[in-house]
């Protein structure tokens, strides 16, 4: 005698309980930039903001001022850091261009009793009213500045807002000596009943030009809905040494130690032309 069983509920990529009936129903599509989806965003990018906070608190004690207690984030997107680094007692702001991912950032802050401190502006062209203890940008932000000239007003921008011996910490996926490249990834994340699948991957490659297109898709899942949202992003290319390059025309910053994206203040790296992931601290002189 044949018994039948109950099949068990369909999950996600995240884990996340589907009801049958939203399982192989078509997505909607939501237009837009990416970033103008902080909600999403910030589930994607924020999940695994522990190995960051814990190493940026090494590096400040171990490389940067005796007090380093102010604290500026270029592109700092929805402040998925900012907010823990002010729960943890810093005096933290950040600026993007996005206004709906500093809206998210600022309405974060004000729910958990701190200073919106988020605000929208250029990092290539910001203003902050004192001088701080260090800045951050750790996940390749630094990336989307197209060109060369706006990368030496980006850091030139850090190095005048910065304290003498203050630090800029600078992490990006550098692009490596192959002929050809070609990245692809993809990792899922999921907060209560949301879960969010992120496809990203390498649509257009030029070294000449040193310019890489990327392609990013984020697949939403709620138990009753589901959305994907498409876009693509530019990234400007660099390896190790188009990097010291740069720094070299910012003689107020010097690179004073280097870490790849273990995160591990334990253990700093030696870069060579091989090197993909890495963090740069950079000192104000």
């Amino acid at each position: 005698m044949n018994e039948s069983h109950p099949q068990p509920p369909a999950a996600d990529a995240a884990g996340l309980i589907i009801r049958p009936e939203f399982i192989n129903t078509m997505p909607t599509e939501l237009t837009g930039d990416l970033y103008d989806y902080p909600k999403y965003y910030d589930l994607v990018f924020g999940s695994d903001w522990a190995p960051e906070f814990h190493f940026l608190k090494a590096v400040f004690a171990k490389h940067g001022l005796k007090k380093t207690r102010r604290l500026f984030e270029p592109a700092c997107g929805t402040g998925r850091l900012m907010y823990r680094l002010a729960k943890d007692g810093y005096d933290v702001s950040g600026c993007d261009l996005n206004v709906k991912a500093i809206d998210y950032c600022n309405a974060r802050l004000k729910k958990h009793g701190f200073a919106e401190s988020g605000f929208v502006a250029d990092m290539c062209d910001f203003r902050l009213p004192k001088k701080v203890d260090a800045a951050f940008n750790t996940i390749s932000s630094f990336r989307h500045l197209e060109t060369e000239k706006q990368a030496v007003a980006h850091l030139t921008c850090v190095d005048d807002h910065l304290k003498k011996g203050g630090l800029y910490v600078l992490g990006l996926v550098l692009v490596p000596p192959d002929d050809d490249w070609e990245g692809e990834e993809s990792w899922s994340a999921r907060r209560g009943n949301l879960s969010v699948t992120t496809d990203l991957r390498t649509k257009d490659f030029d070294r000449k030009k040193r310019m890489e297109v990327l392609a990013m898709t984020y697949d939403v899942r709620t138990p009753t809905e589901h959305y994907v949202i498409k876009g693509e992003m530019a990234y400007r290319t660099y390896n190790d040494k188009q990097m010291r390059k740069l720094f070299a025309k910012i003689p107020g910053l010097e690179v004073v130690e280097t870490y790849d994206f273990a995160y591990d203040p334990a253990e700093p790296i030696e870069t060579d032309r091989e090197t993909e992931d890495v963090i740069y601290i950079l000192k104000k002189s």
